[in-house]
């Protein structure tokens, strides 16, 4: 328990110190607040809440990865990585201490979203709920990506094309039932469904996808982090 409250402070810190991070929480709520307040709610043929779900379910395949893959790439940049690997931290511990915060800070931002929408109540406990869960998924898909790069650069590179396909193809899917059909096995495609249903109810279907990616994302994670964990 020390060992992931140690790192979780120390991401903490090295969050707070960077500016560019910090940017990564706030654009996709103000842009969903800006288009919610002067597209959505003037038209009355659009749904108040449209922007809300489309902004919040790209913040959740985007955000929590980009900020784990850039922490982890930079403990593999500085060397961090490498020594507590030596020292005996288990990935699931270097996970839970990096990942802990980032899904924290992404909980706050959903609460955010979830009163630019109006939603309230049981309605309001879904959406976080929902958003949380698509976050897990995203910081251990961005931990993966992060352990397989070698500094923040080609954390970057990498990664690019990994929230640019879980981000904007639920969108495509929108407009193109083949995208949809391709987008389906995606977690991002299953929040934004679920996050765009008026009922309270939940299928098990859609869960049971994300749980998958989750658990996909975390064998693959555990892997890297023993095979690539101590190299440079």
């Amino acid at each position: 328990m020390r060992t992931i409250r140690a790192i979780f402070i120390k991401q903490a810190r090295d969050t707070l110190k960077n500016r560019m991070t910090l940017v990564q929480f706030i654009i996709f709520p103000v842009m969903s607040f800006i288009m919610t307040t002067l597209v959505a709610k003037p038209a009355e043929d659009t749904p108040d809440s449209i922007f809300v779900t489309m902004f919040a379910a790209m913040f959740a395949g985007m955000t929590p990865l980009m900020m784990t893959n850039s922490a982890i790439a930079e403990d593999k940049e500085h060397k961090s990585l490498r020594f507590l690997v030596m020292a005996g931290v288990k990935p699931s511990q270097y996970l839970l201490g990096i990942g802990g915060f980032v899904l924290l800070s992404c909980s706050f931002v959903a609460v955010v979203f979830g009163l630019i929408g109006e939603f309230s109540g049981l309605e309001l406990v879904k959406f976080v709920f929902i958003l949380i869960l698509g976050s897990v998924a995203s910081v251990v898909i961005g931990a993966t990506v992060g352990i397989f790069s070698k500094n923040q650069q080609a954390a970057t590179a990498i990664g690019t094309p990994v929230f640019m396909i879980l981000a904007f193809l639920p969108m495509l899917s929108i407009f193109n039932d083949t995208i949809r059909d391709i987008a389906n096995p995606l977690y991002t495609q299953q929040v934004r469904m679920i996050v765009n249903e008026s009922d309270m109810s939940i299928t098990t279907e859609p869960l049971l996808i994300i749980l998958a990616n989750i658990a996909v994302a975390f064998i693959l994670f555990v892997l890297a982090y023993k095979k690539r964990g101590l190299k440079a």
